[in-house]
């Protein structure tokens, strides 16, 4: 494995502690069979009738992406603890009453911020809880050479990976006319101790479209990945060998 060529290196890593909501860049993640540690462990959903965000679908979600969150460890303990904040707002704790108030206000109608199952709420949360909406796959990889190759196609566009919500985001050198990792499907790549299979195109939805801090609505987006990679941008992996990685670890492939 060592004698296989670089491919890149990983530039920045991302996990989502609520779904829909902004997620969170970190310097190192640990990578389990199933998922990144700390991934999309709650959910928004509308208080009235329990049903989960859909930004993807629906207007009244399209500020959801504007929250911010992270996960903080309780002391003494291994036990995550969620912290959301609005624009303009402080850090509040979730799921709690006084962020479901601010969340609340900040979309205009009732929303509340769930645990997806009681394996992931805190110690005493005795709260409702909801499902996770879809678990699609373990990590989602996206290289800098397809956003490359999107604004190339897209030039006035900005395809900020935040668009695409990657686990892992490797720098690599454009592939002229081509998004490179859709043709690695079946194949397995070694990031650090890392070692992934690489199992399908990720299809994109019309949550990439949607404006978030530094950015702004652009159908285009979409509009480009429709046309020119049969929807699809980044892929989805599934995990042969758990490991830790930092930003700065090396990608191969290795078969």
């Amino acid at each position: 494995m060592a004698g296989e060529p670089i491919l890149g290196t990983v530039s920045q890593l991302w996990r989502y502690p609520a779904s829909s909501l902004a997620g969170e860049p970190l310097d190192a993640v640990s990578v389990g069979l199933k998922t990144v540690d700390g991934d999309r462990l709650f959910g928004l959903v509308d208080a009235s009738d329990g049903e989960i965000a859909r930004p993807d679908r629906e207007a009244r979600w399209h500020k959801v992406p504007l929250i911010r969150t992270r996960l903080t460890e309780a002391p003494l303990s291994k036990e995550w603890r969620l912290e959301v904040a609005v624009p303009g707002g402080g850090w509040l704790p979730a799921p709690d009453p006084e962020s479901d108030r601010a969340v609340s206000a900040f979309l205009g109608f009732d929303a509340s911020i769930r645990p997806f199952g009681a394996e992931n709420a805190a110690p005493g949360y005795a709260g409702p809880l909801t499902e996770a909406r879809y678990a699609k796959a373990p990590i989602h990889l996206l290289t800098t050479a397809s956003l490359s190759r999107l604004k190339a196609l897209h030039p006035e566009g900005v395809p900020d990976p935040r668009r695409f919500r990657p686990n892992i985001v490797v720098d690599m050198a454009p592939v002229e006319g081509a998004f490179p990792e859709t043709e690695w499907i079946g194949r397995k790549l070694a990031i650090g101790e890392l070692l992934l299979t690489v199992s399908e195109p990720c299809r994109r939805c019309g949550f990439t479209i949607i404006a978030q801090d530094g950015f702004d609505t652009d159908p285009g987006i979409l509009r480009n990945l429709v046309r020119h990679n049969a929807h699809n941008l980044g892929v989805y992996c599934t995990v042969d060998r758990p490991a830790r990685i930092e930003v700065g670890a090396p990608m191969r492939l290795t078969n």
